[in-house]
């Protein structure tokens, strides 16, 4: 039951930030940012070695998934780096 609600729930808010990031190019720019922070933060968990627990509940984070997030997320900074600030559309 809750795979299903987190599922959707994934679906339904990757589905408008893909949306608004097609159709606006300052949205593009703010994800940059944010894939910036957010990989830099992943990257640095797997530096030190720390374990993240995830918020009211019993999981934790382990370092190697941090750097794959962060590789990731490092990987999306680059594409919207380059869709937000560099590339321009065809007239």
């Amino acid at each position: 039951m809750m795979l299903g609600i987190l599922v959707a729930a994934i679906v339904v808010v990757g589905g408008a930030t893909i949306y608004f990031a097609v159709r606006s190019r300052e949205y593009r720019k703010f994800l940059a940012g944010a894939f910036f922070v957010s990989g830099g933060m992943q990257f640095y968990f797997w530096q030190v070695n720390l374990p993240v627990p995830l918020y009211n509940t019993g999981f934790v984070q382990s370092p190697e998934l941090s750097l794959i997030r962060s590789m990731i997320h490092f990987g999306l900074f680059l594409t919207c780096l380059y869709f937000g600030f560099f590339w321009r559309p065809k007239r």
